[in-house]
């Protein structure tokens, strides 16, 4: 099935003119510049596979984009659209969003050029499975090599596939779990990827809007508690962000979906409208809520914070002018397109960007990697340790005091962490530290303009040095 490829290369285009703008804020030789800009390696191939008695031809690609770190990192995705420009262009996206959040990955995508949907679970098992083959072939997966995981399309299961189909092949390599990210609890998955990204965009957005010299400057209080927010996009990455932002303190005031939009001045409850979603099929009619039959307007509603976390192009030159947010966190992969950028910061309003903001989701894969290659799960050696610690601490003290703590107090004062506890405060720590660091490089240098070519001067910045003591350049 053919279709117009251009969206993709408009795509590629945009990417590589932010590396360019951010590229002559720094101070590397051309040469080493044109190699952090280029993809390492492409491997387009085709594959027969019989489906409905039929044999059809599946088209299959994995694009490389950096080498400075091993292995190679990024999603796959299963569409009709996959197309080998916008592959590249998110290869290339995530060498920079694992370099700004210091996972030490080079960046990577592939894509499989099917319909999911109109697929049975047994052809996609037998499609996916024959991918893999493809990439062992050619040495182009393995947990040090290029470590695959989930995107548009694709999720756990098919993770285990691949799994399983590598571990069939390279049955002597210890680490053949950690080949792939992103699988089941059970298979070799770790705990918190599933609400990873969101997670981290709370995280993020909470970062920077406890700035109060930030703040100030862009007309709002400091911190997120009371804050009006609105999500577009109930998926992953939006539902989760609007739960940790609600829970966090923040009003979630619309939601918009394909369907259309609510929305509700005095905040809506985000678990009941994803059970009402679940239920009825739609967000529509949700009791309590307007309906907005147009979800684009909801994103023109008055609000403090908008995140957008549905699909790129969301926030356009014709609807920039009209947004009320004063911070636009971008939850999906470039939902605000360049034109639209520059609207909004003449407008004054923040723009947290993609490439820092939604980087939870390939921080916690790394922790799973890692996991993967110690053989052990995150606090099985130290949880015990720490609470019998903590709990003759507590003895202690009680003891000089004469003042006893309830049960439930002492509970939570003697908790040992386990690995959600630790995967949690492991993505806190990313995302603060990464947000700071963009931050600085943007106070350091105001003409840089905005937080996104700040994050490319920070990941460039970084790429470059790991270049250079390669020895491949003087």
């Amino acid at each position: 099935m053919s279709h117009d490829n251009s969206g993709g290369l408009k795509f590629y285009n945009n990417v590589l003119s932010i590396f360019d703008k951010a590229a002559a804020f720094t101070d590397f030789e051309p040469g080493i510049l044109h190699q952090i800009k280029v993809c390492n390696s492409t491997y387009k191939f085709n594959f027969p596979v019989e489906i409905d008695g039929k044999v059809q031809v599946v088209e299959g690609i994995r694009v490389q984009h950096s080498h400075h770190k091993s292995p190679t990192k990024g999603g796959i995705r299963y569409s009709e659209m996959v197309d080998e420009d916008e592959v590249k262009a998110l290869a290339t996206l995530m060498t920079f969003k694992c370099a700004v959040v210091d996972v030490p990955f080079g960046g990577a995508k592939g894509g499989i050029k099917i319909n999911p949907a109109q697929l049975t679970v047994k052809q996609l098992e037998r499609i996916t499975r024959r991918y893999t083959t493809e990439l062992i072939k050619k040495n182009m997966i393995g947990a040090a090599i290029d470590v695959p995981a989930p995107d548009y399309g694709s999720g756990p299961r098919e993770m285990a596939w691949i799994a399983d189909t590598y571990a069939s092949f390279r049955f002597d390599d210890l680490n053949s779990l950690g080949c792939v990210t992103g699988k089941p609890l059970g298979q070799g998955g770790i705990q918190g990827r599933t609400e990873a990204t969101g997670l981290g965009v709370y995280y993020g957005v909470r970062e920077a809007m406890n700035n109060t010299e930030d703040m100030k400057a862009i007309g709002l209080t400091p911190g997120l508690q009371g804050k009006r927010v609105i999500v577009q996009g109930l998926g992953n990455v939006g539902y989760f962000s609007a739960k940790f932002c609600a829970e966090g303190g923040a009003l979630v005031v619309g939601i918009a979906e394909r369907e259309g939009g609510i929305y509700n001045e005095n905040g809506l409850d985000i678990e009941a409208v994803f059970q009402h979603r679940k239920a009825s099929g739609s967000i529509l009619n949700f009791p309590g809520a307007k309906n907005v039959p147009n979800s684009m307007e909801v994103l023109e509603m008055d609000c403090d914070v908008l995140i957008p976390a549905a699909l790129e192009s969301q926030i356009t030159k014709d609807n920039a002018p009209k947004l009320k947010a004063k911070v636009i966190a971008e939850g999906a992969n470039g939902p605000v397109t360049k034109e639209a950028e520059e609207i909004l910061t003449q407008r004054g309003i923040m723009v947290i960007p993609d490439l820092f903001l939604n980087a939870g989701g390939v921080t916690v894969s790394y922790f799973e990697w890692l996991k993967n290659l110690s053989h052990v799960r995150f606090g099985r050696m130290e949880k015990r340790f720490q609470e019998m610690s903590s709990m003759k601490l507590l003895s202690t003290i009680e003891n000089i005091t004469g003042k006893s703590l309830s049960a439930s107090e002492r509970k939570v004062l003697t908790h040992g962490a386990d690995e959600i506890d630790l995967v949690r405060s492991g993505l806190e720590e990313t995302m603060i530290f990464a947000y700071n660091e963009i931050r600085e490089i943007l106070r350091q240098n105001p003409k840089i303009g905005d937080l996104r070519t700040a994050a490319f001067v920070s990941s460039i910045r970084k790429l470059g040095v790991s270049y250079q003591s390669l020895g491949i350049f003087p």
